[in-house]
């Protein structure tokens, strides 16, 4: 079984270039294009160059079931490629690992989908977060590139700075106990599992078209990890998202292409949008505004948003329940993200039913404690409850 689940960070990453007659310029010369928050020293803290004249926040994404995610085949990411809704023409951003050179691989980490195993992201990190050079990326990361000060002033430190446990020829690295922890990570739970009617209004608007709600993982290395049916709400594939996009060039995908952002986990999440433009405020209320927000001109996304503005309100609030059903535990009736036994009294109050499927509908508040979606609240259910609760 996969372990914990992680969770849906606050902080935002700064990436930085440039565009001129020519195109973009990541400014790599500069220290482009992530710039460096960090640094041991004053002197050796990385600014924005003046020559930058695109600059671009990026939510920092949740690491949610990414083993899960890794496991996917290519080709069944590919599907969506090359068989597509109408109107919607996603592409894959065809990557290689760095831990598998000249071998293409569908990415499907990061806002460009740049990234496209769980290995590679957390070589990549290491070096780009956390200034730790590594067995696959040796080469230090100079925060000013040509500009001063020198790499040398700044770091001292024989690269790579990882490297195997004590110093034991074949011990794991940082990096691989890194990415260990990440692809166990499990998905977060929905709550109700199926069955909203909100789901089918996100059908109808047109949201599964490129958050395409279940992928069945591959064979992965590990049994935990293969022939798992997970529910992403992800296609992983490049749309042109017109001036919604971020501006910035990151391999094959354009300043207009981003990836589509994974909404398993979405109630847990303050910050919405690539940028975190949609953040505080009711639930409701950040999920009307990030869909709104897909209505940019030339965004693939603009057909949905459109058609979520003109639904009638109950349509609106079964669509925000279901997205409030993403990251929801069973049992958690009060929304708090953890089960006690302050839900076990509010579902013993109002939501015993007793045998009778029929009694408790996927859109019945109840439904959070119908385990077993058999369609009431029995003491079958509640039992399950006792132990989630620890009772």
């Amino acid at each position: 079984a996969t372990g914990g689940l992680g969770g849906a960070g606050s902080i935002l990453v700064t990436r930085f270039g440039a565009v001129d007659k020519d195109g973009f310029v990541d400014l790599a010369e500069f220290g482009g294009s992530l710039l460096q928050h960090s640094s041991l020293s004053a002197e050796c803290g990385e600014t924005i160059p003046p020559e930058a004249n695109v600059v671009a926040n990026r939510a920092t994404p949740a690491l949610f079931g990414f083993g899960l995610i890794d496991a996917i085949d290519d080709a069944d990411i590919l599907a969506n490629e090359t068989t597509p809704p109408p109107g919607v023409s996603g592409r894959a951003h065809m990557v290689e690992a760095l831990e598998a050179p000249g071998t293409p691989r569908v990415g499907r980490f990061g806002w460009k989908s740049q990234v496209p195993t769980v290995l590679t992201f957390s070589a990549d990190a290491s070096l780009n977060e956390m200034g730790l050079t590594n067995r696959f990326l040796q080469q230090e990361n100079d925060p000013n590139g040509s500009l001063p000060p020198a790499l040398i002033d700044c770091d001292m430190v024989p690269d790579p700075e990882d490297g195997p446990e004590g110093g034991v020829m074949g011990a794991p690295h940082f990096i691989d106990r890194v990415t260990d922890f990440q692809r166990y990570l499990s998905p977060p739970p929905q709550t109700p599992r199926s069955g909203m009617s909100g789901a089918v209004v996100f059908d109808s608007i047109g949201c599964a078209d490129c958050h395409t709600p279940s992928f069945t993982t591959g064979l992965a290395p590990e049994m935990a990890l293969t022939a798992q049916t997970i529910k992403p709400y992800s296609d992983f594939l490049l749309h042109n998202m017109g001036q919604l996009g971020d501006g910035i060039v990151q391999g094959d995908a354009n300043e207009f292409e981003m990836r589509t952002p994974s909404l398993w986990g979405v109630r847990w999440r303050d910050q919405l949008m690539h940028d975190g433009r949609v953040v505080g405020g009711a639930f409701a209320v950040r999920i009307a505004s990030a869909i709104a927000e897909h209505d940019a001109p030339g965004s693939q996304g603009a057909a949905s948003a459109q058609a979520f503005a003109a639904l009638p309100q109950g349509d609106k609030d079964a669509l925000v329940a279901f997205m409030d059903s993403l990251g929801r535990a069973e049992f958690d009736h009060d929304g708090d993200n953890d089960v006690d036994v302050s839900d076990y009294n509010n579902a013993i109050s109002g939501c015993i039913t007793g045998p009778g499927a029929g009694s408790v509908s996927p859109d019945d508040g109840c439904a959070i404690s119908d385990f077993d979606q058999d369609g009431d609240v029995d003491l079958a259910d509640m039992a399950m409850m006792q132990k989630a609760a620890g009772l």
